[in-house]
């Protein structure tokens, strides 16, 4: 849906709201699949994906005006969606044999790219990298789901604490517009 509001921001058409959509959604899981050869990609293997995350963006178009007004439920499922994209990239990785540190990569990727190619493909520097604390939070939950199996902690346990508290720490940032420092280099070299 942030996809497809983004798209109108830009008065694409609709194939553009639908194409956009399906890049943000599945383009972390289909970056994470490529990267590590794991073949076919989820998209790929189930095409109703496609359909899912298209048709929520062209819906969005239908419920744009009001929007605004849902914008706290938005930015909620947002946050819900890092926290479980990230615990499904792990799993993908942890399936696959994957050292502790690609599978945290992992679960960051397929976590926060799809925001990332969406904001490329709008031709805006990636919202991640600007002043969102995103990624930072992912890698937490991430951390936090791998640890808690490795000391051999029960699925659901380990599931149920890494994202609550990757759940609580994004919606905290976002109440309290916490970021990561920036670098600030002004000084030319030429």
């Amino acid at each position: 849906m942030t996809a497809a509001l983004a798209a109108g921001r830009r008065s694409m058409d609709w194939v553009g709201v639908f194409l956009l959509g399906c890049a943000t959604a599945l383009g972390g899981g289909s970056v994470r699949d490529v990267l590590l050869d794991h073949h076919p990609l989820t998209w790929v293997q189930h095409p109703s994906y496609l359909i899912i995350t298209g048709g929520a963006a062209l819906a969005t178009i239908a419920i744009a005006r009001i929007v605004d007004h849902l914008r706290r439920l938005f930015l909620f499922l947002d946050a819900v969606g890092l926290v479980l994209f990230t615990i499904i990239g792990c799993n993908v990785a942890t399936d696959l044999g994957m050292p502790f540190i690609v599978v945290i990569a992992s679960g960051m990727i397929t976590g926060c790219v799809g925001g990332v190619i969406r904001d490329i493909l709008c031709n805006d520097i990636p919202l991640l990298f600007r002043t969102e604390l995103y990624a930072t939070i992912s890698v937490v939950t991430g951390t936090l789901y791998v640890t808690g199996q490795w000391i051999g902690l029960d699925h659901g346990v380990a599931t149920f604490t890494a994202m609550a508290v990757g759940l609580t720490l994004r919606l905290l940032a976002l109440r309290f517009g916490w970021s990561m420092p920036k670098f600030v280099y002004t000084s030319d070299l030429h």
